[in-house]
């Protein structure tokens, strides 16, 4: 039992096993509504390194990180590919691609939805259509996209068959989903997803072409 009387902004509350932070406290009639962040203090995080730039190589253009019909589209000679996850909410899935030998950045954001530019606090309503998502540039010598998709299915684990869920993230704005850049990796994607397919199971993961992603603000990177 708490004594709500007693809870501010930035008390600490035990949730399970998970330390959280009261973030926003609000009043619906005789109810409070508690605002509960349970990510790491250092989640989002920035620090300052020295750093020396040896060499510059070419990033995947704009339309191959959005395949926005109206973007540029221009050859590109360069070795990395993009590949874009939807697994919930998009921190942790991002750490572990971040350490992953093979991916070269990452970024966090909104795919699949109807408003253009949306923020946070829109899709966080679950109208826009949108779905949190994390997106990976990787060097497919290293890193293939299949070993990508393994670490993607080891996390979501038995959450493939849960609608709009993933862990104790529910709305479609945390639904799952691999969004393809390419028929090969469409291809790949439902291969290994009909792998977990059982007969009294259905996958709710969904396979879908990329559409514009969407950078989430600075404060999500």
């Amino acid at each position: 039992q708490v004594d709500t009387s007693l809870v501010k902004i930035g008390t600490k509350l035990a949730m399970g096993t998970i330390e959280v932070r009261v973030t926003k406290i609000e009043e619906d009639g005789e109810k409070l509504m508690w605002t509960l962040d349970g990510n790491h203090p250092l989640a989002g995080a920035s620090y300052e390194v020295d750093v020396r730039l040896d060499t510059v190589e070419e990033a995947p253009s704009h339309w191959e990180y959005t395949n926005d019909v109206e973007g540029e589209k221009r050859e590109t000679t360069s070795k990395y590919e993009v590949a874009t996850f939807g697994l919930g909410c998009f921190w942790g899935g991002e750490l572990a691609y971040q350490r992953l030998p093979g991916v070269v950045s990452t970024a966090v954001g909104y795919t699949q939805g109807e408003k253009v530019n949306p923020s946070y606090e829109e899709v966080c309503t679950g109208t826009t259509g949108h779905t949190e998502a994390i997106q990976v540039v990787f060097d497919p010598n290293v890193a293939s996209y299949r070993s990508l998709l393994h670490l993607a299915f080891n996390r979501l684990g038995d959450d493939i068959y849960k609608q709009n869920q993933v862990g104790n993230d529910r709305g479609t704005q945390y639904r799952s989903g691999i969004y393809y850049h390419n028929d090969e990796q469409r291809k790949i994607a439902e291969e290994l997803l009909e792998s977990y397919a059982v007969a009294d199971k259905e996958v709710f993961t969904e396979v879908k072409e990329a559409k514009v992603f969407y950078t989430a603000e600075e404060y999500h990177q």
